[in-house]
């Protein structure tokens, strides 16, 4: 789509953007990790979403939407050697499982091939989840591939996140849906890789097709519709209705409620935070019910 008259005018107030805050999380639906600066791979930030926790026997994937206290994990990946932390446990160390008899295991409509990490963090997450579950990495020899409706290569794959390898959040949307809402909610919430501010411009997000940060270059291939783990309070798992309900309002669109953009890369680095946004080409923002 090429940039019209309407969104030209906002060009120069886009890039005043730059990145204030980088995530990963190491275990999909596990608590995040925050970074100064971050190295991108093929698949994203190194080591993002790089473990699932599956329901034993099934192998089926589990987030907060089935288990919210997944949110009480903290997981820390150091080399080889993988840290979980949870009110009320011993901390558990082991080293992960890169190599053996792969199994599958699914994630939204893949089928993909898992390495099993082993009896003990089985039992430890099993113990705090209240539930019998399994941790599982991607075998190193299996690519997941991004959905070819919105790859920019045939060769776009990522981990165990659910589609796309980045999400992008501006602060100024989260401050705009602070102003609805009774109690202000914090940025991880809505779980995002890459966070800017700068523009003062609501949804920021919204306006970007193809742009820099720093030496990277990204495209926004999709509109994040979002679901219940963003009712999950990060801190105590606690579940409400916000900020779904108040999002709903004023940011339906055709496949629900839209928050931050799914974002695909065009080549690895690092990132920094306070890189500069460059903008390479805008788009008109989806149009959304109010």
């Amino acid at each position: 789509m090429s940039v019209t008259s309407e969104v030209e005018p906002v060009k120069a107030q886009v890039e005043r953007a730059t990145v204030t805050a980088l995530y990963y999380y190491p275990v999909k639906s596990c608590a995040g990790i925050r970074l100064d600066e971050a190295e991108i791979t093929e698949t994203g930030i190194r080591h993002d979403r790089e473990l699932m926790v599956v329901e034993s026997g099934t192998n089926e994937f589990l987030t907060q939407r089935e288990l919210p206290r997944m949110a009480l994990i903290h997981p820390y990946i150091e080399g080889k050697n993988l840290r979980l932390t949870a009110p009320g446990m011993a901390d558990l160390e082991i080293e992960m499982t890169f190599e053996g008899w792969a199994e599958p295991a699914k994630v939204w409509k893949d089928t993909v091939q898992a390495l099993d990490q082993g009896v003990e963090a089985a039992d430890w997450l099993s113990d705090f989840l209240k539930t019998p579950v399994r941790l599982v990495r991607m075998a190193p020899d299996y690519t997941r591939h991004v959905n070819p409706d919105y790859a920019l290569q045939p060769g776009d794959h990522v981990g165990f996140a659910d589609a796309y390898q980045f999400l992008l959040i501006s602060e100024e949307s989260l401050a705009d849906l602070n102003r609805r809402l009774a109690e202000p909610l914090p940025m991880n919430r809505f779980r995002p890789n890459i966070v800017i501010a700068g523009s003062d411009l609501p949804f920021t997000e919204d306006y970007l097709r193809r742009f820099k940060l720093g030496s990277l270059v990204f495209q926004a291939v999709k509109p994040c519709a979002r679901c219940a783990i963003t009712t999950t309070n990060q801190a105590t798992a606690a579940v409400s209705k916000e900020p779904l309900k108040t999002l709903a309002t004023f940011r339906r669109g055709p496949k629900g409620v839209m928050f931050g953009q799914n974002l695909i890369h065009e080549n690895t680095g690092r990132l920094r935070v306070g890189a500069p946004l460059e903008v390479l080409q805008l788009r008109e923002p989806q149009k959304l019910k109010s």
